[in-house]
């Protein structure tokens, strides 16, 4: 044990110079070529060669979605000749930010899901099936499908949506592994069942789940992972990432956590104070990109919120691992003295037979509180339905939000606009 330890300790001292060295490298870099951080280093007159350690990065201020959203253009390091990709964000928190990607950032990126597949049990022998988009400036899309091809994986591009689709391919083509939406899923259970399509004997051994929590803060299956276990013999893994740090948290076999990347990024979670709080406290996802060479970002606040863990995975690997996402801070709804995050309320909403789909609006009244209303669909339009519906919602959350019954093409019109590139669960029309 002791010299288990030791080693431990070594190969951790490595990885901070490692990252003190790589921090350092952008320090100087982003105050030579980023007008945002020129500024901001001039303006708070912080001297870059003062900064060497993890822990001197405490002296930068941090740097937010509005900074981001406001002053875009005004990040980017290189010549708009040396872009050779723009993504952008979905636009979840207000509007979209574009992320501008060198090549050596694409290069990075691959290197990056490579990692995350290899995390994920990945080898050159899979075959993995792409239910989402690779259009619409989707950083993700492209990441994926670069860091398969990194890992010498077979690819099937086949796009979101249309089940029957998706089961016709798999059948024909028998990929080993899909990518998809963890409520997508469901719908290809649901699709199977009804055309008498037998999964446990289909090609797909695994999931790499994208865009939605599969378990709970204890690791435990939430509803959702619960429904796709109980009814396909297939493995999960959960996966943690944003456009703007372009570095992916993904799971291992062990299922404890999305495991760090420390040589693509250096993560803090801050309290209200912009404190690093404690290992299994929650925190705001800080970032700081390494090795990114368009538009780095330095103490980026993701507004994500999270809890880390810093003992051992049984896997072997010793970096940190964060949770699954407990609610972002923009989205906190406070709703008649009860607080409520989307993913919890999402968890409650997907563990009834009653409710076949839905989306979640929050508004403003007229004197400025929180509001609640529920689009459900209903696994049948009666009274009876809507009692259980409203009872079971009362029960859980103590309060009672506003539900409009509404169809299945409606609510597809809801959750897909023109610009989507995933299923909109939630709408916030507050001001």
């Amino acid at each position: 044990m002791a010299l288990l330890g030791e080693r431990d300790h070594q190969l951790e001292g490595k990885e901070i110079k490692m990252q003190e060295a790589k921090m350092q490298e952008l320090l100087q870099y982003v105050s030579q070529h980023s007008p945002f951080y020129m500024e901001m280093f001039a303006k708070h007159n912080t001297n870059v060669p003062d900064i060497k350690t993890l822990s001197d990065l405490t002296l930068i201020p941090t740097t937010n979605k509005e900074d981001l959203q406001q002053r875009n253009n005004d990040f980017l390091c290189v010549p708009s000749e040396k872009v050779i990709e723009y993504t952008s964000t979905s636009g979840t928190l207000g509007g979209p930010v574009t992320i501008a990607l060198t090549e050596n950032d694409l290069n990075r990126l691959a290197y990056n899901e490579y990692n995350s597949f290899s995390c994920a049990d990945g080898s050159s022998s899979d075959i993995y099936q792409l239910m989402l988009t690779l259009d619409r400036q989707f950083m993700a899309g492209i990441a994926y499908y670069s860091g398969i091809r990194k890992l010498g994986a077979g690819i099937i591009r086949l796009g979101p949506g249309v089940p029957a689709l998706q089961w016709e391919t798999i059948q024909r083509l028998k990929p080993t592994a899909i990518v998809a939406v963890p409520s997508f899923i469901l719908k290809l259970i649901t699709f199977a069942k009804e055309a008498g399509i037998n999964i446990n004997q289909t090609s797909v051994k695994k999931a790499i789940c994208i865009g939605e929590n599969i378990r709970n803060t204890d690791f435990s299956f939430n509803i959702l992972g619960r429904k796709i276990t109980e009814s396909w013999n297939i493995h999960l893994y959960s996966t943690y990432a944003s456009t703007e740090m372009q570095t992916a948290f993904t799971e291992c076999s062990e299922g404890r956590g999305g495991h760090y990347q420390p040589e693509l990024v250096i993560v803090e979670l801050l309290d209200e104070n912009d404190q690093h709080v404690e290992p299994y406290a929650p925190g705001e996802v800080t970032i700081t990109t390494l090795g990114v060479e368009g538009m780095p970002l330095l103490r980026y606040k993701t507004g994500d919120i999270c809890m880390y863990f810093d003992e051992p995975c049984a896997c072997g690997r010793t970096s940190l691992r964060l949770s699954p996402i407990m609610g972002r801070k923009k989205q906190m709804i406070k709703f008649k003295g009860t607080t409520l995050y989307p993913p919890a309320l999402f968890d409650l909403l997907n563990e009834r037979e009653e409710i076949l789909d839905f989306v979640v609006e929050v508004y403003s009244n007229e004197i400025g509180l929180d509001q609640v209303l529920l689009y459900v669909v209903p696994a049948e339009n009666n009274e009876e339905c809507d009692h259980r519906i409203r009872a079971y919602l009362q029960a859980r959350l103590r309060v009672s939000p506003h539900i409009k019954y509404v169809t299945t093409e409606e609510i597809q019109k809801l959750q897909f606009s023109e610009a989507s590139r995933k299923a909109i669960k939630f709408i916030d029309k507050r001001a």
